[in-house]
């Protein structure tokens, strides 16, 4: 039977395969789709790339731009020039985009201006500060959406304050918890507690990688301080990202008592987070799968897009004064571990991917 309809799917930064890799896994059981995956480089070393592929069982790219490296403008640009034969010969029916990242906008604005329609999973999240690139990047790629796939209440509240008309929104839940679901019990039986001497729910995790925070001389020195306090109580394990480590070394900081590590696959990250007593972070998704695997999170930042982790999850918004980070800490260590029957967000029950595809049968109908 041949396909009724072609999808183009871009990724390009690490989130992106963690999102993408229940879609793929939904339109590859679907004899109806041909599906187009591209991979656009933009965080891309062999090692890591080849382990998210293997972890998340994402088949290998149909084709790769190889487009690492450069500021996120020149990125842009890139990805933009890189991408438009791509789709103008492949010419699908829909565009999928999903998250935040350089990738998401750069795919939105080339399909568009190739006349393609384009899904953007993961739409409406706010976290009201423009000087994250990640907010301008999902302001303007719902901008450009036809289908707007949102995770939690308030994107819809969002998207319908920016005038997007209610038709173009779908509530269908989170892909990321898609993935989490789908390899939880995998994630069990990785050894990476025992290669890092940890016992279960005896120590902390910690990561830091946005440039508000790891490029900031002032408030680097701040956080990696109040981490090394917080591991006076209990080890912090800390995958320290590339470019967080080189401002480390150039700060000359102390991590004494910190465990630092590479940063790991999806199935080790997940087993470290899912075993922790507690986590602390400023990434996005991580606020999120720590609300499923119940386990405390602080985000070092003063604002999330993502309310829901805080409303019915174990997300604490603690902001950036390393008292009040190490006193919310000192309060959620002395504290039971989080137990009964877990708050889980609506829709976050690992289908979100099969609305997803659903509602692109719907909304596309048979080709012209």
């Amino acid at each position: 039977m041949a396909p009724t309809w072609k999808v183009s799917c871009v990724v390009g930064a690490r989130p992106n395969f963690i999102k993408m890799a229940p879609l793929m896994a939904e339109l590859l059981r679907r004899p109806t789709w041909q599906a187009q995956l591209i991979h656009t480089g933009q965080h891309y070393s062999p090692e890591m790339s080849d382990q998210f592929f293997a972890d998340l069982q994402i088949p290998r790219p149909d084709v790769h731009l190889g487009l690492s490296g450069g500021t996120p403008t020149r990125q842009t640009a890139d990805i933009l020039i890189g991408l438009e034969p791509v789709l103008d010969s492949f010419r699908p029916d829909v565009l999928i985009v999903v998250g935040d990242v350089t990738s998401t906008i750069a795919g939105a604005l080339t399909a568009v201006r190739l006349g393609l329609k384009v899904a953007h999973v993961e739409a409406g999240l706010r976290s009201r500060d423009r000087t994250m690139p990640e907010e301008i990047n999902r302001i303007v790629t719902d901008s450009l959406s036809d289908f707007l796939f949102i995770t939690e209440p308030s994107g819809r509240e969002n998207l319908l304050a920016e005038g997007v008309p209610e038709s173009r929104i779908f509530f269908v839940g989170n892909v990321m918890i898609d993935t989490l679901l789908r390899f939880r019990q995998k994630a069990a039986e990785s050894t990476i507690l025992d290669q890092l001497g940890l016992q279960e729910k005896g120590y902390a995790v910690a990561t830091l990688h946005r440039p508000a925070n790891v490029d900031d001389p002032k408030r680097l020195p701040d956080l990696i301080g109040v981490l090394t306090k917080i591991a006076a109580h209990l080890p912090v394990v800390f995958p320290v990202h590339p470019r967080t480590q080189k401002r480390i070394v150039d700060l000359g900081l102390s991590t004494a008592g910190l465990t630092l590590c590479p940063p790991q696959g999806y199935l080790d990250f997940l087993r470290l987070t899912s075993a922790a007593r507690l986590v602390l972070t400023d990434s996005g998704g991580i606020q999120e799968e720590t609300t499923i695997l119940q386990v405390p999170c602080l985000t070092l930042r003063e604002n999330t897009e993502r309310p829901v982790t805080i409303h019915e999850g174990t997300n604490h918004l603690v902001g950036l004064d390393p008292a009040r980070i190490y006193d919310k800490a000192a309060e959620v260590l002395n504290s039971p571990p989080p137990g009964g029957a877990p708050r889980v967000p609506k829709h976050w029950d690992g289908q979100a991917s099969r609305r997803i595809i659903d509602i692109l049968e719907q909304q596309l109908g048979g080709r012209p």
